[in-house]
């Protein structure tokens, strides 16, 4: 959410926000200005929605999609500087900050680079060590970040394919983005009841415990995905809640 910037608009983040526990806002590296974050966190507040920081490597041009070459201590002050840009936005709206969620690049970079993850996990205890911090599912993020003794939240995506080695398909590989409603509906039910997915190449594969969801704001059909996904779980007699009820 929050992708926005200036007089670019970008996402139907009021639509999408009615169906959705937490929000991954932008934080003005890859999208988002100080006036989209201000009004997304209000946004999320009139909603009831969760507020989470969505820190990236500073790439407004590629929209934190390419990948970059940092020091450890360069990751740690560019997570810290974001979760405080929108920690500040969300204690002026009377919000708590409930989670962070690397974008993009940085969040697949850091998914399997030890260095990376253990720099995203520093960022988080220096600041707040209850925030909640989102991880590939089935990824080494996951064990090195709780070593360091964060509360992770296992997470999967809907709209995104993935290849057997369970890891996010290449954006520029053919069918990596899935738009169609029914079919990500379908997706995020197997995988809240049974912690499985399909793969590019239609191979089955486990992922494990899953604690969160993700539908990308940019997706074109964003909320007709969350409402027709909202519908499924429900018939599935599966709740949706904000991560802090679950991890």
């Amino acid at each position: 959410m929050g992708e926005s910037f200036g007089q670019y608009r970008l996402g139907r983040d009021e639509e999408v926000m009615r169906y959705i526990s937490s929000a991954n806002i932008a934080c003005g590296y890859h999208a988002g200005d100080p006036s989209v974050m201000r009004r997304t966190v209000d946004l999320a507040k009139r909603n009831r929605v969760e507020v989470g920081a969505h820190p990236s490597f500073p790439d407004l041009l590629g929209f934190g999609r390419r990948e970059m070459n940092v020091s450890p201590d360069e990751l740690t002050d560019y997570v810290v500087y974001q979760i405080g840009a929108l920690q500040a936005f969300a204690q002026a709206e009377g919000v708590q900050l409930q989670h962070v969620k690397p974008h993009g690049a940085l969040y697949n970079m850091a998914a399997n680079n030890e260095e990376m993850a253990r720099a995203i996990a520093h960022s988080i205890k220096r600041i707040n060590k209850n925030l909640i911090l989102l991880v590939l599912a089935r990824s080494k993020m996951i064990e090195i970040c709780q070593k360091s003794g964060i509360r992770i939240a296992n997470e999967a995506f809907a709209d995104r394919a993935y290849t057997r080695e369970g890891i996010l398909a290449p954006r520029r590989m053919s069918g990596s983005e899935i738009n169609d409603p029914d079919t990500i509906a379908r997706r995020v039910v197997m995988l809240a009841e049974e912690g499985k997915v399909l793969t590019i190449d239609g191979e089955e594969i486990k992922l494990g415990k899953i604690h969160s969801i993700c539908i990308h704001g940019d997706n074109p059909k964003a909320p007709e995905a969350a409402s027709v996904v909202c519908k499924s779980l429900e018939k599935s007699n599966v709740r949706v809640m904000p991560l802090k009820k679950i991890v």
